[in-house]
């Protein structure tokens, strides 16, 4: 029987790029979805259409009873969770930092720090030998911004995805004696919808000369580096952090 991997947001994107590519590794996939049910759907199909297996899953990932029936909703379709994908997230209108209010503030870590770390410890509950588990996989998608800093755009993004980098370093030393890794990609300039939603979706084309490879990156290509991390190729990799950004 295949493994079961639950990515989040993955209606679009670079989740759904994982999801697509993850079936195809042989990955029972579980897909999360916030509203958008239909291009879930559509991401369903096309892991259908290949041979692969996969199930819709709405919830909220910035809530926790949400998260929590989640990963219940997941067990009683396909038993035991093997992987974890936490990719759900979302800027917000760029803008400086002093024009952010609290509950602009409140609103990215919710969805951005705390739902990733209640994914994770959900996870942990089901694959740690601690709890009975089998081990596994937890890959977390953090940004290129955690470095950078996005100053003038979305520093509050930016401090999010520093938080998660440091939940990987934390979480992977934790739990290594009990059969779970966890690592997280680095996504630099990619091109995706998240540009659109923040209110810029000409991004992508603006900052490519910014890039030291003078383009901005595709979602298969975080994708491919995601899926690596959950193989047994990256087994003797936890606590990494992977740049997946074109040099900057």
């Amino acid at each position: 029987m295949s493994r079961v991997l639950l990515i989040t947001g993955a209606s679009r994107g670079i989740g759904a790029a994982t999801a697509l590519l993850a079936a195809r590794d042989g990955w029972t996939v579980a897909l999360n979805y916030r509203q958008d049910r239909a291009a879930a759907e559509a991401v369903r199909e096309r892991i259908l259409a290949d041979g692969g297996r996969a199930a819709l899953f709405q919830a909220d990932v910035s809530q926790e009873a949400e998260i929590v029936r989640l990963f219940q909703a997941v067990a009683a379709a396909f038993g035991q969770l093997h992987g974890l994908v936490n990719n759900a997230g979302a800027t917000a209108p760029m803008g400086r930092f002093d024009s952010f209010d609290a509950e602009r503030l409140q609103h990215m870590l919710s969805l951005n720090v705390l739902g990733p770390m209640l994914c994770c410890r959900e996870a942990v509950r089901r694959l740690s030998t601690l709890h009975g588990g089998q081990g596994g996989v937890i890959v977390n998608v953090s940004s290129a911004a955690s470095r950078l800093g996005s100053a003038g755009e979305y520093v509050d993004y930016a401090a999010c995805k520093g938080a998660i980098d440091s939940l990987t370093l934390g979480l992977a030393r934790e739990v290594a004696a009990e059969g779970v890794r966890v690592n997280a990609v680095r996504p630099g300039l990619i091109d995706t919808e998240i540009h659109a939603l923040s209110g810029e979706p000409g991004r992508v084309a603006r900052l490519s000369a910014s890039v030291p490879m003078q383009r901005g990156g595709r979602a298969d290509e975080v994708a491919a580096a995601i899926v690596w991390l959950l193989s047994d190729a990256a087994s003797f990799c936890t606590g990494s952090v992977l740049d997946v950004s074109g040099g900057r």
